[in-house]
């Protein structure tokens, strides 16, 4: 039997189609994706993530052991509140999971999930433990909501709704946050647009919901949360990458830290001994087609796959994106096995939208 979030009645009363995704029964739009869509481009929508898991580590060790854990270098949060995006790998290098990690102190840490590795993540992280022997513990928290708000009017509609937030949150910087009563406000999102994901106790959870759609907020489900990410450039765990994968193949080159050479996290060797063998671009289709994962590639300098594709709702184009060899150039011409037929295709630097504004 799927799973359901504190919000899941909530969904169901305002008639959302629900799908199973990583078993958790979600809504994956409330009627029309595109327009869910359209209102966080130009507006302000809000999104269930309470799937996800928010993990506390803390403990004398805490520092250390992140800094072993993760690819990323924890070293650099120093002050309370700040996050780091980064990834955890396995011993050959592959991605376990990508996640979102906030400092509170140096021996406190919340760490993001995502929903379809949790449990896998988090016997990973304690099975670490004990292979290192970590002073540090793992609470893990199904007892908290998150919400996600997202647009460039997010950010007013979210203190309409909440009294008494914008003097903590206002002066919030991007991958900042702070604590609000029982909620943490950080400034981070998955859309390419501003805004917040708030995470709160789970019997508040449909209150706010509540408040936030008084105050103008659209609902809106997976389905816009897909395309809406996809467009900004942002990975999605299991189809951009995933435990046979490198990050340095993934486009994720920015979040491996090897400054400090005696910081010898999880995978770094792994990394040093096979660098990057393929580079993450951006496809739009020049041609009427439709762009999806697993669609082979072809360039001059060889073959390559789409890995996440789908029609852009703000450029009105297919879009995609793909591993191919790193000797394609920038504004190159390739072709793209659609149902047998090879349609040409521009690569493109990612994103291709932020902040509302197409880059392309």
């Amino acid at each position: 039997m799927a799973r359901v979030t504190p919000l899941h009645a909530v969904h169901v009363a305002a008639g959302a189609r629900m799908v199973d995704f990583a078993g958790w029964d979600m809504p994956v739009n409330y009627g029309s994706q595109i327009e869910e869509h359209h209102a966080v481009r130009s507006d302000a929508g809000m999104f269930d993530v309470s799937h996800m898991l928010a993990l506390d580590l803390t403990g004398a060790d805490a520092t250390p052991f992140l800094r072993t854990l993760l690819a990323n270098d924890v070293a650099k949060l120093t002050v309370p509140g700040k996050a780091l995006y980064s990834c955890m790998l396995n011993a050959e290098g592959g991605v376990i999971d990508d996640l979102i990690v906030y400092y509170f102190a140096a021996d406190h840490f919340r760490i993001v999930v995502n929903a379809g590795t949790a449990d896998k993540d988090v016997a990973w992280m304690r099975k670490q433990i004990a292979r290192i022997g970590a002073n540090v513990t793992l609470d893990a928290h199904r007892d908290l909501a998150m919400i996600a708000v997202q647009g460039p009017n997010a950010r007013t509609k979210t203190w309409h709704a909440i009294p008494g937030s914008e003097s903590a949150s206002a002066g919030l910087k991007p991958f900042f946050a702070a604590q609000v009563g029982d909620m943490l406000i950080a400034r981070t999102g998955y859309t390419g647009e501003d805004g917040f994901e708030i995470t709160l106790p789970a019997s508040q959870a449909a209150d706010l919901w509540n408040a936030l759609a008084a105050a103008g907020v659209a609902p809106c489900g997976l389905g816009a949360r897909d395309t809406l990410r996809l467009e900004a450039g942002m990975n999605l765990y299991g189809q951009d990458m995933d435990d046979a994968t490198s990050p340095l193949n993934a486009g994720l080159s920015w979040t491996v830290d090897m400054k400090d050479i005696d910081r010898n996290f999880i995978g770094r060797a792994a990394l040093e001994t096979h660098p990057a063998s393929q580079k993450m671009v951006g496809l739009v289709l020049l041609e009427r087609g439709v762009l999806r994962a697993h669609q082979t590639v072809f360039t001059d300098a060889g073959e390559g796959e789409t890995t996440s594709g789908t029609f852009s709702p703000t450029l009105q184009q297919a879009i995609a994106f793909a591993r191919l060899p790193l000797d394609v150039a920038e504004g190159s011409t390739v072709e793209v096995d659609i149902r047998g037929k090879r349609l040409k295709a521009r690569t493109v630097k990612l994103p291709f939208v932020r902040n509302g504004q197409a880059l392309i």
